[in-house]
């Protein structure tokens, strides 16, 4: 199969690359790299692996040959990132889409699955979140670059699946962490391990009782596949996440008990629209894509610390 990855060199990214390589598919990649890496794809070299460094909002896709399956990717996704670089945010989900789903109807290709976000949710007023559940965002906030972009490139794919019947696949993906991540995303879970493996203060905003649920990678990009692989999920929008409800402080305990650190846990102020609950509502992907996460916590952040150390000694 050829697949095409947009944001192909990033944390997410690489990983659905790699899983796509082993199945013998041919991957194309464009990735701008403002927040991927190439290094991300080092183990990658002697595959049927195209990497493009480009932008999707301005790349000619018609270097392309036809995709069987696409995934867009393409977007920053951590709060330090998206807040850094808004305004790119917008466009790689509204221009980017609006590219993407215009090439399709071109003929270009046969299905595309959109990495949506639980944050398109906000600050929920419904727990767990379902899919059915429209959201509590703030259209002009911090966080609005990234949630509102994501709201709006869901409505443009199902706009053309309504359309134009494109093939479109929505996942919701909640919180997710392993190997690939950037130290420096403002993730919680990089941040806590880079800072406990450091002894550095371990910063907690607010009072860390708000939930989240973390997945760990390689359960998250099975579920990608499944979502973009079966048939007769046109139009489904699936939340993919684990459902193991952590308090932040609780995460914070725990990845410094798992790295014998030192660190001091320290509070400081809560962001503003920062979710106060976060956990995925998952019976529809384990009904659809007969899916649901394999690896516990402990042995998920026993890896991404492992990685930690030896990308960042």
């Amino acid at each position: 199969m050829n697949i095409l990855i947009t944001g192909g060199a990033g944390f997410i990214g690489s990983h659905l690359a790699k899983l796509h390589l082993s199945l013998g598919d041919n991957v194309w990649i464009i990735d701008n790299l403002l927040t991927g890496s190439k290094q991300n794809l080092d183990r990658m070299t002697g595959h049927t692996l195209k990497f493009y460094e480009a932008d999707i909002t301005t790349f000619d896709l018609n270097k392309l040959p036809r995709m069987d399956l696409v995934y867009h990717l393409a977007s920053p996704a951590s709060p330090v990132q998206y807040k850094k670089h808004p305004v790119e945010t917008l466009l790689a989900n509204s221009v980017g889409s609006y590219r993407l789903m215009e090439w399709l109807k071109s003929g270009h290709g046969h299905r595309l699955v959109l990495a949506s976000t639980s944050e398109v949710y906000g600050d929920p007023l419904v727990h767990p979140q379902v899919e059915t559940y429209w959201g509590n965002v703030n259209s002009v906030g911090v966080r609005a670059c990234y949630d509102e972009a994501k709201r709006f490139a869901e409505a443009i794919v199902t706009t053309y699946l309504r359309k134009y019947q494109i093939d479109v696949r929505v996942a919701r993906i909640f919180n997710t962490y392993g190997p690939n991540m950037e130290k420096n995303d403002g993730r919680i879970i990089s941040n806590f391990v880079i800072q406990a493996l450091t002894n550095k203060p371990i910063t907690v905003y607010g009072d860390g009782q708000q939930t989240r649920s973390f997945c760990f990678v390689a359960d998250l990009v099975k579920g990608l596949h499944l979502l973009g692989a079966k048939d007769s999920l046109k139009g489904e929008i699936v939340n993919l996440g684990n459902p193991d409800e952590r308090t932040v402080l609780e995460m914070a305990k725990l990845i410094k008990q798992l790295t014998d650190s030192s660190s001091e846990i320290v509070f400081q102020p809560i962001e503003d629209d920062d979710p106060k609950k976060r956990k995925p509502d998952i019976t529809k992907a384990k009904t659809l894509l007969d899916w649901e996460p394999k690896i516990g916590l402990e042995d998920g952040l026993k890896q991404t610390i492992n990685y930690f150390k030896e990308r960042y000694p």
